[in-house]
């Protein structure tokens, strides 16, 4: 049997704010509504096919979109989103649809609001979601991908951005 050492979460969220992130904003669609969340909980899973994951809370009710929808684009950000990545983060006080005001969206092929001037985006079809207790992992088979001319990233680490 496994032996598991509670670890407290106020210390792991310390430990983990020193693991520098990749800021990313996640964007689904359904049925006329829009959600979007900046995380750096996010990766790459195969090239074959062309997969990605996402680490999503479960236990904010305003996610359940994302785990409904069938969807989601993993849009990449730069250096000059840092905008765009506190109005989805919940750093600003800004409505639903002015955040999405706060940049321009299209989508590609699966209906998912695609930032037009991301780094990088992966718009995808949702093939697993695995429950966990606080947060739902989904994982996305990529239907395109676009990106844009390169800049400098933006990266999130000792609970600041930064850029590389």
């Amino acid at each position: 049997m496994l032996n598991r050492q509670h670890i407290d979460p106020g210390l792991y969220r310390d430990a983990m704010s020193r693991y520098a992130g990749h800021v990313q904003l996640v964007t689904t669609a359904m049925e006329g509504m829009r959600r979007g969340v900046t995380i750096t909980a996010a990766c790459s899973v195969s090239d074959n096919p062309a997969s990605v994951l996402i680490c999503l809370n479960n236990t904010n009710p305003k996610n359940e979109i994302f785990f409904r929808s069938g969807i989601f684009a993993l849009n990449t950000l730069g250096a000059h989103h840092q905008g765009v990545a506190d109005a989805f983060s919940g750093r600003t006080a800004l409505a639903n649809d002015d955040r999405f005001a706060s940049a321009r969206f299209q989508t590609l092929v699966t209906g998912a609001p695609v930032l037009a001037d991301a780094l990088a985006t992966f718009d995808c079809r949702v093939t697993d979601i695995k429950e966990l207790p606080t947060h739902n992992v989904i994982f996305g088979e990529v239907a395109a991908v676009r990106f844009s001319e390169k800049h400098p990233a933006l990266i999130y680490l000792n609970r600041d951005y930064h850029t590389l």
